[in-house]
């Protein structure tokens, strides 16, 4: 029986690179923030090779910016998260988390600092640019947010930083991790940025003319081809390995930080109001109720779940799993998995639904391999 087919209007759109990333055998996409994101170039194996390996490029165009600008820009921001942006420097990046007022995750996002008032937002998929336009209406701040000119690439991979260096020069591997700086590139202006979903050593280069997405695209590929660079997409495998998570599927509304392990990105008690805060902190005095933790499980490789599979402890459903896989490296299946505190301890015997049946699974911690933060000399 052959898949059904959806229909896309042009209200969903293209990045810059949709043109490249199709000449380059792009054969799936998925819709993200409203745009095309590739998903497949064909071999998801050989792509997650190419990241943990070599160096990949990645149209990732769909991380759509929300710019935070105006004389009140940083009270706004400050207002949005709970992660305290006074210790945040210009030209610095920071991860943190958006919640509701019973502490729920709105989205998580990378947060650059341009200027003592400018800010960008880089969440994952959901509309953060909405949440923040309807915040800043209600506040009474001098402030503008928007959706800048601004279009990802990211450059994955062990082998990123010498790639980097063809492009940028010493810029680039003297930048830190979660250090960005704006740039050009052959008279295309670009923010270079150590940041990255790979888990790998790897940047992001934000395209912040949009005309110029092909070429930008090429002069990445042709830089790379010394080191038999890749296109690739985000990888679900490498993603796991790291437990980088994903909004929707491992981050829900249901979710606090602390259910998530993301409890360290907050500073609760910042001399601030935040959206959240009495929340937060009366969560912070009973702890959560539920974890995001890991766990193997054995047999054959398992197919990539499509929704939420259950979790069970001896006969009763506690839990659900959010996303597994198999690891190439690890040589096991893998999954992230959603249970009651009192079942969160490693070592923990369950079952969980692989789809074709119930499997043993043993709960584990994560990250199971860490991410390369430290380029070596190039």
């Amino acid at each position: 029986m052959s898949s059904a087919a959806i229909t896309i209007g042009p209200r969903v759109r293209k990045s810059p690179f949709y043109d490249a990333t199709v000449r380059a055998g792009a054969q799936a996409f998925t819709i993200y923030n409203h745009m095309f994101m590739p998903t497949s170039y064909g071999d998801t194996t050989a792509e997650y090779w190419a990241i943990v390996k070599g160096v990949s490029l990645w149209d990732v165009a769909a991380e759509r910016q929300v710019e935070i600008i105006g004389p009140d820009a940083l009270a706004l921001t400050q207002l949005l998260t709970p992660r305290d942006i006074d210790k945040c420097a210009i030209n610095r990046a920071r991860y943190v988390v958006f919640v509701d007022e019973n502490g729920g995750i709105i989205n998580d996002a990378v947060l650059y600092r341009h200027a003592e008032n400018h800010f960008w937002l880089s969440p994952g998929d959901g509309d953060v640019l909405l949440w923040a336009k309807g915040v800043a209406a209600q506040s009474g701040l001098d402030v503008t947010v928007r959706e800048p000119d601004a279009s990802p690439l990211q450059l994955q991979g062990p082998l990123a930083p010498q790639v980097a260096h063809k492009l940028f020069g010493d810029l680039a591997t003297e930048l830190g991790y979660y250090h960005f700086c704006h740039t050009s590139l052959k008279g295309i202006p670009v923010v270079l940025s150590r940041t990255g979903w790979s888990g790998e050593l790897g940047y992001e280069i934000i395209l912040k003319d949009a005309s110029k997405g092909t070429a930008l695209w090429n002069l990445c590929m042709e830089a790379g081809a010394e080191f038999d660079i890749q296109v690739a997409c985000p990888s679900l495998a490498r993603s796991m390995e790291g437990a980088l998570l994903s909004y929707c599927s491992d981050i829900t509304l249901n979710d606090s930080p602390f259910t998530i392990g993301m409890d360290r990105l907050l500073d609760i008690d910042k001399p601030y109001d935040y959206i959240g805060k009495a929340a937060l902190q009366a969560i912070a005095k009973t702890g959560p109720k539920r974890r995001l933790v890991g766990a193997n499980f054995g047999g054959d490789p398992v197919v990539p779940n499509q929704h939420f599979m259950d979790v069970k402890s001896g006969d009763d459903v506690i839990g659900h799993v959010t996303r597994y896989c198999w690891s190439p490296r690890l040589e096991h299946n893998i999954a992230l998995i959603n249970v009651p505190t009192a079942l969160a301890t490693p070592g923990t015997a369950l079952t969980l639904d692989a789809g074709d049946g119930w499997r043993d699974a043993t709960v584990a911690d994560i990250p199971w391999i860490p991410s390369e933060k430290v380029i070596p000399h190039v």
